[in-house]
């Protein structure tokens, strides 16, 4: 009996370290392409209908169209978004922590409730602080990840304007 104790401790453990908390998850069928300005149930969304044409991944100073960001996403992207009003110091880090990550969109947002968010395919996280260690964590499980329906599809050579 004593020796199962240590081994079921390990097993939860490896199980318990795979999410990352405050994740949330949703569930939306791929290839909806639309035209015009939609609607999302998230803010910013994490997944839906979304424009036939999708988003350069880089970084922006300026808002993107939901519709074409999303788009994105189905490609395998995460996008990062900030409040407008984020401070200097807080983009700077949000800007190293994308940096040399082809599969990433970042870009200010009007509206956010936190501060920033992360949001892939299906996935979305928001912090309060641009250096919370779950937005890498966020990054690496998702960017390019299992839950991108069309991973692997370009991200870029596409649409690259702003609002």
């Amino acid at each position: 009996m004593t020796r199962a104790l240590p081994l079921l401790l390990l097993v939860l453990t490896a199980c318990g370290s795979q999410g990352i908390e405050g994740v949330k998850t949703f569930t939306y069928p791929a290839g909806d392409h639309r035209s015009g300005s939609l609607i999302y149930a998230e803010t910013p969304p994490a997944g839906g209908p979304h424009n036939a044409t999708w988003q350069n991944c880089g970084v922006y100073d300026r808002p993107l169209y939901n519709e074409y960001a999303v788009h994105s996403l189905e490609h395998g992207a995460v996008w990062i978004t900030y409040r407008p009003n984020l401070d200097a110091a807080q983009v700077a880090t949000l800007r190293k922590l994308v940096e040399g990550r082809p599969y990433t969109l970042l870009s200010p947002y009007e509206g956010l409730d936190t501060p920033v968010a992360a949001s892939a395919w299906g996935a979305q996280l928001k912090v309060d602080q641009a250096d919370d260690s779950r937005l890498k964590a966020f990054l690496d499980k998702y960017e390019q990840g299992a839950t991108a329906p069309e991973r692997g599809a370009s991200c870029s050579g596409a649409y690259g304007e702003t609002r």
